[in-house]
């Protein structure tokens, strides 16, 4: 890797930064032999370069014209937090026992999302692994973990990383990861990481003292300055990035990764910086292995999601997240239509037939949420696998005021409907940590900054809500818990006894029944499947799959307060039912009723 520090044969480390708006760069070395400040030689292009006696183990941080000392940007550790020295690791010390692992299709793919620090009490790595027999046996295949990339302070989301190769040390050393990532292997388990190309983090980024062309003043996005993938000096930046992605596919051996918020990146190179990650991940690792790319894109863009000539292999990303089977089906067990559900609120059930059948909801027409901008590109002619499905995520969840999962605020009828809709469908099923239980700890916004900066934060959060009629007044907002506050943190983690008790054990039975069902009748038949269609008949909704091999899916729905009667019911054979019941030839489904079936060629 031609950034940061490099062990050399015979013990030396090589430090390298890219500094080219500093004059002078030091070293500032110390370790268990010696404590040194040595300078780094310019080089061409802004870079700066030493050998130095550094074993691994060793700490250091570069000096910047005499002044500031900072870390690493390429640290693959800073075990002291973000402000401090960075140490040198070796990244082959870890002696892997997986080798045989090559991945897994994507057909297979059944993701749970997980936050590392709120996902067991202890919050490390370290104790994920003893929670993976519980997921596999759950009928799960591959976890997506938030980001674990270096963030100020102890407790964060992830998305305010400002050391992008550096594990956040809150959670375990780099050795404990890749325990983790060989154990999930062991367990038959995929590890997609989540990482963000978007911004860095509001703290403990120096790049802006010594490298300012990490930042394209012209463009800008919510979260702060926007990184330079196209402007004056963006290749070494773009490389900086693709260097990160192959890092975490090739050192720590993860299965792919969830690129944040395509859409806030702005890029206008040819390939963009999506699209050559995702050619490197294909020509470099791909070559040996199943290597995934998953995408958050708000525009609901297709380009990225092209296959074969026989929708086949994807020629850049695995898959995206699905936004409109979610808002749509949201709505319906909810009946909330503030922000961005009001997109959805006029005709809920059509948006979620014809985003199951045919991947977006939202395929180019006005959205009222948008001041009527058209939205989304036509996605019909890809494989349902080509979209991930879900109920909930750390968005969905904790971007609400509360943090209240569904359970706390769905009938239980209508989301027992709606959770048999996105793991009995054909486009890739997501559960969010403790969704398969129905957990009752809430997943709320929390992080550890400086005590200025998180005042700032716990005000802005509170007034985001303020356009809300449940959030006018200053009391309603001042409920609103504090961000900063460790015990928002805490009152996020998951309470593993509940899976043990009612009604959380039969709420897990049924998750595991309906991924048992998926897995014998519908992952088989999903490589080669294409889009569907949808009707809505007496206020249920039916739609239809192709499946690979000429077998047909069919699933039907009811989310209306009265019983439906379906005169033609799906046909082949009853795989799944809940709520039905035959009259004649026709099929009735009460209030929350679904029908699945599979109609073999």
């Amino acid at each position: 890797m031609p950034f940061g520090a490099e062990l050399q044969p015979g013990g030396a480390t090589r430090f390298r930064l890219w500094a080219p708006a500093a004059g002078r760069v030091a070293l500032l070395l110390a370790s268990s032999a010696t404590r040194a400040e040595l300078p780094l030689a310019p080089l061409a292009d802004g870079w700066h370069e030493c050998i130095a006696d550094a074993p691994a183990g060793s700490r250091y941080a570069f000096r910047i014209d005499g002044g500031m000392s900072v870390p690493d940007p390429a640290s693959r550790a800073n075990p002291e937090d973000v402000h401090a020295p960075s140490m040198v690791v070796d990244p082959l010390a870890f002696e892997w026992q997986d080798a045989d692992w090559k991945g897994r299709p994507w057909e297979e793919a059944v993701i749970y999302e997980l936050h590392v620090g709120a996902f067991t009490p202890q919050g490390t790595f370290d104790a994920a692994i003893g929670r993976l027999d519980e997921l596999a046996a759950l009928g799960v295949t591959a976890l997506e973990l938030m980001p674990v990339a270096e963030f100020p302070g102890r407790r964060n989301w992830g998305y305010d990383g400002v050391l992008p190769f550096a594990p956040e040390a809150a959670y375990g050393p780099p050795e404990d990861f890749k325990r983790l990532v060989q154990a999930a292997h062991a367990h038959g388990l995929m590890v997609l990481l989540d990482v963000v190309y978007n911004h860095f983090g509001p703290e403990g980024n120096y790049l802006h003292l010594y490298a300012p062309q990490f930042f394209n003043p012209a463009h800008a996005t919510p979260w702060g300055a926007a990184i330079n993938f196209d402007g004056e000096a963006s290749r070494t930046v773009r490389e900086f990035f693709i260097h990160n992605a192959l890092y975490w596919v090739e050192e720590f051996r993860c299965d792919g990764l969830r690129l944040d918020a395509v859409h806030a990146i702005r890029d206008s190179s040819e390939p963009d910086i999506v699209a050559a990650i995702g050619r490197a991940l294909a020509c470099g690792p791909g070559r040996e292995r199943h290597v995934h790319l998953v995408l958050e894109n708000d525009r609901n863009q297709t380009h990225y999601l092209e296959r074969d000539a026989h929708l086949l292999r994807p020629r850049l990303a695995s898959a995206q997240w699905n936004d409109d089977v979610h808002h749509a089906l949201h709505v319906l067990v909810t009946g909330e239509s503030d922000g961005y559900y009001a997109d959805y609120a006029e005709a809920p059930l059509a948006r979620l037939g014809r985003a199951l059948a045919e991947g977006f909801a939202y395929q180019g027409e006005p959205s009222a949420f948008r001041g009527g901008a058209p939205r989304g590109s036509a996605s019909g002619h890809l494989p349902a696998t080509a979209f991930i499905a879900f109920l909930q995520t750390h968005d969905q969840v904790g971007n609400r005021a509360f943090g209240e999962r569904l359970a706390a605020i769905a009938a239980p009828a209508a989301l027992r409907a709606a959770e048999a809709c996105v793991l009995l469908a054909p486009q890739v099923p997501m559960l969010f940590m403790g969704e398969e239980y129905g957990a009752t700890t809430p997943f709320l916004f929390f992080c550890d900054f400086a005590p200025e900066l998180a005042a700032a934060v716990a005000h802005g959060r509170r007034q985001e809500f303020a356009r809300f009629a449940a959030f006018r007044d200053p009391a309603s907002r001042g409920r609103i818990p504090d961000p900063g506050d460790a015990a928002t943190f805490a009152a996020s983690r998951l309470r593993w006894d509940e899976r043990a008790q009612a009604p959380h054990r039969e709420h897990l039975q049924n998750i595991a029944a309906l991924l048992e069902l998926r897995r014998r009748h519908l992952v088989p038949r999903l490589a080669g499947t294409g889009s569907g269609r949808f009707v809505i008949v007496d206020g249920a909704l039916h739609v239809e799959w192709m499946l690979g091999g000429g077998a047909r899916w069919h699933l039907a729905a009811n989310f209306s307060p009265a019983a439906a009667l379906l005169p033609q019911p799906p046909r082949g054979t009853r795989i799944y039912g809940r709520g039905d019941a035959a009259h004649g030839a026709a099929l009735e489904l009460e209030p929350g009723g679904v029908y699945a079936s599979l109609e073999l060629p």
